[in-house]
């Protein structure tokens, strides 16, 4: 045993000896030249930029300021009256907004809502890319008055619509006949029925000389939004846009190439005011509306009245309440107010 360990102790130095005299041999070239570059990446992304967009210090602190400035952060008379009931928290509500938003109802009544906040209409992100603005709704919508169809406002601008839509159907969708029934002085569309006036759709379409155009062909929802017209770059100057809401005319100007000191392009108030006005006298020659001191405004008599009667009320209680003279869907806010005049001009003063 000792002869043979020995033994290849001995063959195991002389592996290692060869070893070193092939090492010591070899010897290297000079040096080739160099390779051509490779082709270079593309630089990635800050991963903190897109969150800065708008959670730096100074730009939140601005989106504040301007959101101090709006009716939503006040919540003037919208939470004290109605945040607390079931039926109405999810719009007059933060607490009643986002339980809708996350459950599709709200549970029951709220003992202490407060007005909306950021956190009202911005919830988890998705995808934090550049234009993931963590919205809590923004897909089409089904309205209240009519869940069969489909309101879309494109996008973000949807959001705006779970509130800003008629709460009731029209008079001849809701109870068809020849007579309407009005059992309430707050009857009407609900307050801020936009989204059914710009997208066209849920007022009472009174036969008359003027062609209503086709839902949805609106050309402000083709080439303008809710929020682009009420969300464009804040204008300090005037307090308009960003998280203000107020509407901004350089958008306007901007979008319609040209330099006007209101909102009156075209004249299309004018016009609307003066159909609103003429639609209002018609309601109080008929009695279906009077002017009620205690409350400074034109208020329903309640009551059962003619079904044109009914439906040219509900039209001019909803887009009065519109509040933007028309400039929200030209076109089919003069059609509605011009038929709904005629309409009544052709009925008969009550008594006589």
């Amino acid at each position: 045993m000792k002869k043979t360990r020995l033994f290849f102790q001995f063959v195991g130095i002389g592996v290692f000896t060869i070893s070193l005299l092939i090492a010591g041999c070899t010897k290297e070239g000079p040096m080739g030249p160099a390779g051509a570059d490779g082709t270079n990446g593309t630089n990635g992304t800050d991963g903190n930029s897109t969150c800065l967009d708008c959670h730096a210090t100074e730009v939140k602190s601005n989106i504040e300021a301007q959101f101090a400035m709006s009716v939503h952060s006040s919540g003037i008379n919208a939470v004290d009256y109605a945040g607390g009931r079931a039926s109405c928290a999810q719009c007059h509500s933060h607490q009643g907004f986002v339980q809708f938003a996350n459950t599709g109802e709200v549970a029951g009544n709220i003992s202490n809502p407060t007005a909306w906040e950021c956190a009202t209409c911005h919830g988890l992100h998705e995808s934090f890319g550049g234009s993931d603005y963590a919205l809590r709704l923004k897909d089409p919508v089904h309205p209240i008055f009519d869940p069969s169809i489909t309101m879309d406002l494109n996008g973000n601008s949807n959001l705006c619509a779970n509130c800003h839509q008629s709460r009731r159907a029209e008079p001849i969708f809701d109870v068809p006949g020849e007579t309407y029934k009005i059992t309430s002085t707050h009857y009407g569309p609900h307050h801020g029925a936009q989204a059914n006036v710009v997208a066209g759709v849920g007022f009472a379409e009174i036969e008359g000389s003027v062609t209503y155009p086709v839902a949805g062909s609106a050309t402000h929802l083709a080439q303008a939004s809710c929020t682009g017209c009420h969300m464009a770059e804040f204008d300090n100057d005037e307090d308009q846009g960003g998280h203000t809401y107020n509407p901004s005319l350089l958008a306007c100007n901007t979008c319609h190439g040209v330099e006007e000191a209101d909102f009156n392009y075209g004249g299309v108030q004018s016009i609307v005011e003066g159909q609103l006005e003429t639609l209002r006298d018609e309601l109080i020659r008929l009695g279906v509306v009077v002017w009620v001191e205690a409350d400074a405004a034109y208020e329903p008599v309640v009551g059962t009245y003619p079904m044109v009667q009914a439906r040219a009320f509900f039209n001019w209680a909803g887009l009065e309440e519109d509040r933007s003279l028309g400039v929200h869907n030209p076109k089919y806010v003069k059609a509605l107010l011009q038929n709904s005049i005629e309409a009544l001009e052709a009925e008969p003063t009550p008594g006589i």
